[in-house]
């Protein structure tokens, strides 16, 4: 038998989906992060939405794995009552495409950030048991959908649009017939 070959022009990408989740959950501790826990006051990441064009989603904080951007259009943040949602529109790459595979078998389940904390934008406290910062203001570098999250309650899940699509008609179908 003949081998097949073929050349790149005829090969399409359907679209891989997005992946949706919380990053940060406010008022939740962290794991043990090194003889400290750690807590996210609502309000923690207002400053840095104002200005974030450059800031990107990863997958787990390699700056290899680039996944999307503010500024691109393929990452979009929010701060709802809940914590720092996110929004990442999947690139048709292997990361990708290998990443929306681990999401969907929930092998990768949870979600991290990287920042920085400006001068008063933390609050310590110790107790007889532990020690513990509530974070009341970052500066939010990136985040990354990660296996190993710092705080148990962070989530993602895959969703595709074609998802969507049969909502869409039937909201559409009420409309007209309104």
């Amino acid at each position: 038998m003949d081998k097949e070959l073929r050349n790149a022009v005829e090969l399409r990408m359907s679209n891989p989906g997005q992946l949706v989740g919380y990053a940060a959950v406010f008022n939740k501790r962290s794991r043990d992060l090194g003889g400290f826990t750690e807590s996210i006051l609502p309000g923690a990441f207002q400053g840095s939405l104002k200005d974030s064009e450059n800031v990107m989603a990863l997958y787990d904080h390699d700056g290899k794995s680039v996944l999307g951007r503010v500024g691109a259009g393929t990452l979009r943040l929010e701060e709802d009552q809940r914590g720092l949602r996110f929004e990442i529109d999947l690139p048709p790459t292997t990361v990708g495409k290998d990443l929306a595979a681990l999401v969907e078998r929930q092998d990768v389940a949870g979600a991290s950030f990287a920042f920085t904390v400006p001068e008063g934008g933390d609050n310590w406290s110790t107790d007889a048991r532990s020690t513990h910062r509530e974070l009341t203001e970052v500066n939010l570098h990136e985040i990354t959908v990660t296996a190993n999250p710092a705080y148990p309650d962070t989530t993602v899940a895959k969703r595709h649009l074609e998802n969507t699509r049969p909502r869409l008609k039937l909201a559409l179908r009420f409309m007209e017939t309104v």
